[in-house]
């Protein structure tokens, strides 16, 4: 089904590219509901290009496809990312960073390791265990990881300066033009006391803040989810309204 030219899309790209909506299922964070996804092919020519535009757009990347809810009736699941400029850390945020301090950020290729992907299942079988990622194989995860058509990299975060030291998180992250995605992160959940996944994404903010990058894109934040309700914390957010990126007031 050709996705509906009402829907707001970066100019030319309606014309430029299919898109397309999938079935309804069951929302998996607003119970009764049931959602759609419009959805386009990533593998194409110019796909960093297209991918900042969308990503601009409110569209978020999964493998190859990126992907924006398409609900008839719901307008729930908001677009939101960070202004790095405007953003400033607050007594919290630095005593998370400074829980973390002997952690060591490392950029790498986008390519799975067994490594992380043992990571990925303790995480997933503590913290998600009945979701749809609690079957993955090595190989669905090395397609998830390796497979992405646009400028992507993986941010591992090791407790120590070498290579055999202990790796306690993970972040699969697109670098788009104007600052990071962050795609799927992961952390070992018997270090949940060091708030890593809070950490990650302070990190994320401070690197872009360091390379002059101007947001952080943190996906879909989904009022009345309890999945979705942490990335309020950062402030300011900027949410998706319509065509157009504004701060987040507090209370929406």
């Amino acid at each position: 089904m050709k996705f509906m030219d009402s829907q707001i899309l970066p100019a030319g790209l309606e014309r430029s590219l299919r898109f397309y909506v999938t079935n309804p299922s069951p929302c998996p964070y607003l119970p009764g509901l049931r959602e759609r996804k419009a959805f386009t092919n990533l593998s194409v020519p110019d796909s960093d290009s297209i991918h900042n535009s969308l990503s601009q757009a409110g569209f978020r990347r999964s493998q190859t496809i990126a992907y924006r809810p398409a609900c008839p009736r719901c307008n729930a699941c908001r677009s939101v990312r960070v202004p790095t400029r405007e953003f400033a850390f607050s007594r919290n945020d630095r005593r998370a960073i400074a829980r973390n301090a002997g952690l060591i950020r490392t950029p790498v290729k986008a390519e799975a390791t067994r490594e992380q992907f043992r990571l990925l299942k303790t995480y997933v079988q503590t913290r998600h265990d009945k979701g749809g990622m609690s079957e993955m194989t090595y190989r669905d995860y090395a397609t998830m990881v390796g497979g992405s058509p646009v400028q992507s990299l993986i941010f591992e975060y090791r407790d120590g300066p070498d290579e055999d030291s202990p790796l306690l998180a993970v972040s699969i992250t697109d670098v788009l033009r104007d600052g990071f995605s962050m795609v799927y992160t992961f952390f070992d959940p018997e270090q949940e006391s060091r708030g890593l996944g809070h950490y990650m994404i302070l990190d994320h903010i401070q690197h872009a803040q360091d390379r002059g990058l101007p947001h952080v894109y943190l996906g879909y934040w989904v009022k009345g989810s309890p999945k979705m309700d942490y990335k309020r914390r950062y402030k300011p957010l900027e949410v998706l309204d319509g065509d157009q990126w504004r701060t987040l007031r507090d209370d929406e």
